[in-house]
């Protein structure tokens, strides 16, 4: 027996700046997935999965009664599933940045919510919304804070464009281009990375006037207007956008980024082979790439593991 698939996601751009209200898009992976599975015989991870699984029910029913108005769930069954063996059998790693949690929480949801909002309705911003709220709610499970567009990407496997923190709504981005020799790519790091320090971490430092002043007049200017270019397929001027923002967090986010791979970084703006960018909070998982030329950043990037996940 066996639940539909739910998808990774890649944040494109948007991390951190996200909390400030800058832009992000966030848009499906479907090279790592995710679904329920019931077996009498669980191997030691699908047992791990699976005890994990009963404190994530106990903490829903907890949430539901909290929030009886924001969502509910048929826990009674939820808690009957998982009793008899039900665990996220999922290819989606985890602290990676590429929304493995997220995913076990779209499907959750899917399955047990009562009167939930799904996919062939009309989802109008009030319902994008309220979902992302629900899965905010209920991914704090695993995150301690969490903004609700990983699940809210994986339930709805479509892009997502957010202009603001109460403003989100599906897009288009342009159609790929496989012959093209631009590309983004994931990095492995080969590191596991964890996300609730990083953001630790970043709230600290939004403490002082001059990190908040760096994230508001540049940060979140070279976000949005990446976001702008991607949308609108101008790679040219996405290109010197993108150099600036790795300039950007290798000045300021420094910690966020594995010390290994500082140098790679830098040599990345120098050479304009590739530019390097945090994908999710960072401190491990993957680091995202874009580049104009992909052999050339295979070259450059000889000792490391690159996977394309856009062609242009």
């Amino acid at each position: 027996m066996k639940g539909p698939l739910f998808y990774s996601k890649i944040l494109l751009f948007g991390e951190y700046g996200i909390i400030k209200d800058s832009k992000g898009l966030s848009i499906p992976y479907n090279f790592f997935k995710g679904a329920l599975k019931w077996d009498e015989e669980l191997t030691d991870e699908a047992a791990k999965s699976n005890q994990s699984l009963i404190s994530f029910a106990e903490y829903l029913e907890q949430l539901e009664s909290d929030n009886p108005t924001m969502v509910s769930f048929d826990i009674d069954r939820l808690k009957k599933d998982v009793g008899s063996g039900m665990y996220f059998d999922s290819s989606i790693p985890q602290g990676y940045g590429v929304g493995s949690s997220g995913a076990l929480v779209a499907a959750i949801y899917d399955k047990y919510a009562n009167d939930k909002i799904t996919v062939l309705e009309n989802l109008t911003r009030e319902k994008l919304l309220k979902l992302k709220g629900i899965f905010a709610g209920m991914e704090s499970f695993f995150h301690g804070k969490s903004s609700g567009l990983d699940p809210l990407n994986s339930y709805l496997s479509l892009p997502i464009l957010i202009n603001s923190k109460d403003n989100i709504e599906p897009t288009g981005i342009p159609s790929q281009n496989t012959e093209g020799k631009g590309a983004v790519f994931l990095l492995d790091s080969g590191i596991v990375g964890e996300t609730a320090p990083m953001v630790n971490l970043f709230m600290e430092r939004m403490k002082q006037e001059g990190f908040r002043n760096m994230l508001r007049d540049k940060f979140v200017k070279y976000t949005d207007s990446c976001v702008e270019d991607f949308l609108a397929g101008d790679f040219k001027s996405l290109f010197g956008n993108i150099k600036h923002l790795s300039n950007i967090v290798f000045d300021n986010f420094k910690p966020m980024i594995p010390k290994q791979f500082h140098a790679l970084w830098k040599k990345g703006i120098e050479t304009n082979d590739y530019y390097l960018k945090l994908c999710g909070s960072g401190g491990g998982g993957y680091i995202l790439g874009f580049t104009e030329d992909i052999e050339k950043a295979k070259t450059a990037l000889k000792d490391h593991k690159l996977e394309v996940v856009y062609n242009f």
